[in-house]
C-alpha cells in the first residue's frame, strides 16, 4: 500500500532563505522516493549584514519573520508533518544570531537550528550522492554558499575527509575574503586530492545549477573546465545590468554567480579536474533525508 507523507526543509543561507516542501512515496518492498513539491527563495542576503557590521540587521529581521510566517502558512497548507529549519554561516557568525533565532520562535513559532561548517557538509552528505557517484572513482564534492564552501572528497564511494572553509559569494562581493583564506583553501584541495589520479568535481548550489541549466546539457552530462572558464570570461566582460538582460538572470543573482564560478573555477584548477558535474542537490535535499532517517531509526 502507497503512503504519502510531505516533509518540509528551510535553509537559511547567506544570500537567501529557503523552503523546500518535498512529497515521500513509501510503498512495501520498493525504494521510496522523494519528489520535490515546491520549492520557494526569498533573497534576503543576511551575510551583507553579518559579515560588515556582525549583526542580523532590523530590517532583515522584520523581512525574515515575515518570510518564516509565509513559510509557516506554506507548510499548513501543504500539510507537511515534519519540518526542519537550519541556519549557516551568517547566522553562526552574527553577534544577535541566538536571539534572532528566539524571536523568530517566538512570532512564527519555528524553531532554527544554527548548524557549524561540519554539521552542513555532514547533512549535504546524506542527499543522493551515492546514486550519482561511480564506486570507483574520486570526486571532490563542491558546496558553494554565500558565506561559506564546503567540500568533501569521495574515493570508492567513501567519504575521505570533510572541510568548511569562510570562503563565500557575499563575502568575496564585499572584499572580505584575504589571499590567506585562498591560499588555505588551495593547500587543502591539493594535499587532499594528490595521489588519487583522475579527480572529478560534483559542484551544488544555486549558481552552478544556474550556469548547468543554461548550458542546455542533459542530466547526469558534466559541465568542462573550458565551458565553465568562458562562461566566467562571458560573466566579467558584461556590466551587472547586461547579466540581468542578456543572460536572463534574477537580480541578486547576477552579482554573485561572478564570484561563484570563481570558487568552482578554482577548485577545478587546483585538483586538476576536467570536469564537473552538477546534480540538483543541496542543503535542503540534505535536510529532508536527514528527517526521513530520523523517522527510520524512531520506527
Amino acid at each position: 500500500m502507497l503512503t504519502i507523507e510531505k516533509y518540509g526543509a528551510i535553509d537559511i543561507g547567506s544570500n537567501a532563505v529557503r523552503l523546500l516542501i518535498s512529497s515521500i512515496h513509501e510503498e512495501k518492498g520498493k525504494t521510496t522516493r522523494f519528489k520535490k513539491t515546491s520549492l520557494v527563495r526569498v533573497p534576503i542576503r543576511l551575510g551583507e549584514d553579518v559579515f560588515k557590521s556582525g549583526r542580523v540587521s532590523s530590517e532583515n529581521i522584520t523581512r525574515m519573520i515575515d518570510a518564516m510566517q509565509a513559510y509557516q502558512l506554506l507548510m499548513k497548507t501543504h500539510k507537511v508533518i515534519r519540518y526542519k529549519a537550519c541556519a549557516t554561516s551568517a547566522m553562526r557568525e552574527a553577534e544577535n544570531g541566538e536571539e534572532v533565532a528566539r524571536l523568530i520562535k517566538e512570532k512564527t513559532g519555528i524553531q532554527i537550528d544554527i548548524i557549524d561548517g561540519k554539521d552542513e557538509a555532514a547533512i549535504i552528505a546524506m542527499t543522493d550522492l551515492h546514486e550519482l557517484i561511480n564506486t570507483d572513482a574520486t570526486y571532490l564534492y563542491v558546496d558553494v554558499g554565500g558565506g561559506s564552501t564546503e567540500f568533501t572528497l569521495y574515493h570508492n564511494g567513501n567519504t575521505i575527509i570533510s572541510r568548511s572553509f569562510k570562503l563565500g559569494t557575499v563575502r568575496l562581493l564585499n572584499n572580505l575574503v584575504s589571499d590567506k583564506v585562498w591560499k588555505d583553501v588551495e593547500d587543502w584541495i591539493k594535499e587532499s586530492t594528490r595521489g588519487y589520479g583522475k579527480v572529478s568535481l560534483i559542484g551544488s548550489g544555486g549558481n552552478i545549477n544556474n550556469i548547468f541549466k543554461n548550458s542546455g546539457k542533459r542530466m547526469g552530462k558534466p559541465l568542462s573546465f573550458l565551458y565553465l572558464s568562458s562562461y566566467y570570461k562571458l560573466l566579467n566582460s558584461l556590466t551587472y545590468e547586461e547579466r540581468i538582460w542578456q543572460l536572463n538572470l534574477n537580480q541578486d543573482r547576477a552579482d554573485v554567480i561572478t564570484p561563484a564560478t570563481r570558487i568552482y573555477l578554482s577548485a577545478m584548477k587546483w585538483s586538476s579536474s576536467r570536469e564537473i558535474f552538477v546534480p540538483k542537490i543541496g542543503l535542503s535535499d540534505g535536510i529532508i533525508k536527514s528527517l526521513y532517517n530520523e523517522k527510520l531509526n524512531n520506527r
